[in-house]
């Protein structure tokens, strides 16, 4: 092997040993049965993972995070697939891809300025403090993880399919759903996993628009991280990475199934 094959192995794996190496260092703390979060660990326990579920507080924001998640996700799929479908074939137009733009601006866009401005709005509507007033905001920044995956979905969706099912009588709406969708499903279920993960990891928003009642588990654990330094909040940090693998891995399943 020459040298270069070699170099290159080598600068991937302390690539990855630069990306994973906080998670290796931190996450067995969510195992340690002391209230410090030292090294060397002392013992071992799950007395911070029963915690997650018998304390009221972590409780509370892990169904919080779960209803205001789902939520989120079914405004999000709705959204990004309409403005995906509306978009679709039409980039040569200035007014699609200033549309478009603006669909992906919540990416860019810094999230203390969005949550600002939505505090603002929110506020005389009556939408602050209320899960409807946090959902609108999750969903503000996941619908454009929704737009890209479905569009890229739709653009491998070939037009002649279409053409020859509206040819033999089919409606446009028959074709929609016939053809359309079931061909772009994986992009549409990647994007609903992607809008899901994004509300749960979203915290800047929801400590603008949200009040003490709809306090999510990342408002949970920041709030934490301020008051007291918990070995929960490595807990809490570690079903927030299994539940983004589960995800991952059933993202990958989907997509080899349906392929």
């Amino acid at each position: 092997m020459t040298p270069l094959p070699i170099l290159k192995l080598v600068f991937a794996a302390l690539v990855i040993l630069f990306l994973l190496g906080p998670l290796i260092a931190v996450l067995p703390l969510s195992l340690t049965d002391s209230v410090f979060l030292n090294y060397p660990i002392p013992g071992y326990s799950t007395r911070w993972f029963r915690e997650l579920v018998t304390a009221d507080s972590w409780r509370l924001s892990i169904v919080n995070s779960l209803l205001i998640g789902a939520g989120t996700t079914a405004l999000a799929t709705l959204l990004g697939t309409l403005a995906a479908l509306g978009l679709r074939g039409r980039r040569a137009s200035l007014v699609f891809s200033t549309l478009r733009t603006v669909f992906l601006l919540p990416m860019v866009v810094p999230a203390v300025v969005l949550g600002v401005g939505m505090q603002l709005m929110f506020s005389r509507y009556g939408l602050t403090n209320t899960y409807l007033g946090v959902i609108i905001a999750h969903t503000v920044v996941a619908v454009p993880f929704v737009l890209v995956n479905v569009s890229s979905a739709l653009q491998g969706v070939d037009v002649r399919l279409e053409q020859a099912a509206a040819s033999l009588g089919a409606a446009p709406a028959t074709v929609l759903f016939a053809v359309t969708l079931p061909i772009a499903l994986p992009g549409i279920i990647s994007g609903a996993l992607f809008a899901f993960a994004t509300s749960l990891d979203e915290v800047v928003l929801t400590l603008f628009v949200a009040g003490p009642n709809q306090r999510t588990l990342a408002r949970q654990m920041f709030a934490t991280i301020r008051e007291n330094i918990s070995p929960a909040i490595v807990s809490a940090a570690a079903v927030f990475i299994v539940g983004t693998i589960v995800l991952s891995l059933a993202m990958l399943a989907v997509r080899r199934r349906l392929a």
